[in-house]
């Protein structure tokens, strides 16, 4: 009987050790479902207290999207503040490879993108299309996030995928803000892709006088 009583209690010991475990993992992964609701829906308390249920910071979505990401491309910069104070990964990228540095970037949030930075970002990891943060700057046009990696140590003059330069990108969307700002940061207009082009030939396939005026002055000096 003895006997009897001991090996009951063992189990039921046992069936605790292995169900309450389970119970823990079920209610993580609930606060985190109800996390990345609260972020798609920009909800700071509800994540706030999903984060308080036990939801983890960098909880990501079947497409591999943190908060913090979806927060920087819904524009949401109060909830990428709040995301980043919670401890999330500011170098997780989604599954396409991008990083919450290469959204801000793309989004010209230079606000984020120098507080992601200061968290110890990578501002040159490559995405999916070898892509990185500078050429989604130069890209979209947004000098200020151009600007501030270049004061964060990245070089005007890399050369990144197919020989492009973030100097190219800029001229190749006529965005000719950020050309003059790279250029004025020391940008050499010279280099060509590996289709032989130039930045200034770029520009003037873009149809862009301006950038074209510009890159035109730069190869003269």
């Amino acid at each position: 009987m003895i006997a009897e009583r001991r090996l009951i209690r063992c189990c039921i010991g046992l069936a605790a050790a292995i169900l309450f475990p389970l119970a823990a993992t079920a209610q993580e992964q609930s606060a985190n479902l109800r996390l990345l609701a609260a972020g798609r829906a920009g909800d700071q308390a509800a994540v706030s207290r999903a984060l308080a249920e036990g939801a983890v910071p960098d909880a990501r979505t079947r497409i591999g999207e943190t908060v913090l990401m979806i927060s920087i491309k819904d524009g949401r910069s109060d909830l990428a503040r709040q995301m980043i104070a919670a401890g999330a990964d500011v170098n997780l990228a989604a599954a396409n490879g991008v990083t919450p540095l290469m959204a801000a970037a793309h989004a010209g949030n230079a606000e984020i993108a120098r507080l992601l930075l200061d968290r110890g970002a990578n501002p040159n990891a490559l995405d999916q299309l070898k892509k990185n943060a500078m050429t989604y700057a130069a890209g979209q046009g947004s000098t200020d996030v151009v600007l501030l990696l270049i004061k964060s140590g990245v070089d005007p003059n890399a050369i990144y995928a197919h020989d492009l330069t973030a100097l190219m990108w800029a001229a190749g969307y006529g965005r000719s803000a950020t050309v003059k700002a790279l250029l004025d940061a020391g940008a050499r207009p010279g280099p060509r892709d590996d289709r032989g082009k130039t930045a200034l030939d770029m520009a003037r396939e873009a149809g862009d006088t301006e950038t074209v005026k510009l890159l035109e002055t730069a190869q003269r000096g």
